[in-house]
């Protein structure tokens, strides 16, 4: 089959999206719990820039519900709540929707091969199971789908929601260890035939698919009466 060409070279992050991307991390992978004081002069001093983009940073965070300012303590990292994080899900799950009708952009070559490496590395994961490691290729995957989507507000929510939903991830594989990573293979596997098959609007029902079977996941081992 044909695929579109596409420029691999992506645009160089501002300093504020660096910094907005790093402490978005860290709060995925739980490196900042709930209750964290984001301070910004060390924040400054790390990245080696003013308390400016630091702030402005920390701004875009706060609107993800992920950061709240307490007055006489600063920006302490905060946990969504059962609630927000079903609305998230459900949020997640129409979303996923849209991918195949709003603007989406042709498959590439370059995308089947990020997928192809990405399906390698979920089964490496099952031989040698990390937690972290499983994050960071549901980030790079969730990237890959990002990229597909042609509609910039579309791209934003899904980018949003990823960020709410991205540290209940961590917690559910600390749980269930390599069965967690099982699913990441059969997610990949569902992936990367339809990208092979260039179908942009399969990959928006494999995403709704297994959205809705991590949410259960959470559903179960984070949110139910019995997880508490």
């Amino acid at each position: 089959m044909s695929f579109a060409k596409r420029d691999d070279e992506t645009e160089p992050k501002s300093t504020v999206e660096t910094i907005q991307t790093e402490v978005l991390q860290r709060i995925c992978f739980l490196d900042y719990q709930p209750g964290y004081q984001l301070k910004e002069a060390e924040l400054a001093a790390e990245f080696c820039v003013s308390r400016t983009p630091v702030r402005d940073a920390i701004s875009r965070i706060n609107h993800l519900g992920l950061v709240e300012t307490r007055n006489g303590v600063g920006t302490v990292v905060v946990a969504l709540s059962a609630a927000q994080i079903r609305h998230v899900y459900d949020m997640r799950l129409e979303l996923a929707k849209l991918i195949g009708t709003e603007s989406p952009r042709e498959i590439t070559r370059s995308d089947c091969e990020r997928g192809r490496d990405l399906l390698n590395a979920a089964h490496a994961l099952l031989l040698d199971f990390a937690p972290r490691r499983y994050v960071e290729i549901n980030h790079h995957l969730h990237g890959l789908i990002a990229d597909l989507i042609g509609n910039s507000a579309l791209q934003s929510f899904w980018w949003q929601t990823y960020y709410q939903a991205a540290s209940t991830w961590y917690q559910v594989s600390l749980q269930m260890g390599a069965e967690v990573a099982q699913a990441l293979v059969a997610e990949l596997e569902d992936i990367n035939r339809a990208l092979e098959h260039g179908d942009i609007a399969a990959i928006g029902f494999i995403q709704r698919i297994h959205i809705g079977y991590g949410y259960q996941r959470i559903n179960h081992r984070l949110l139910s009466p019995e997880a508490k």
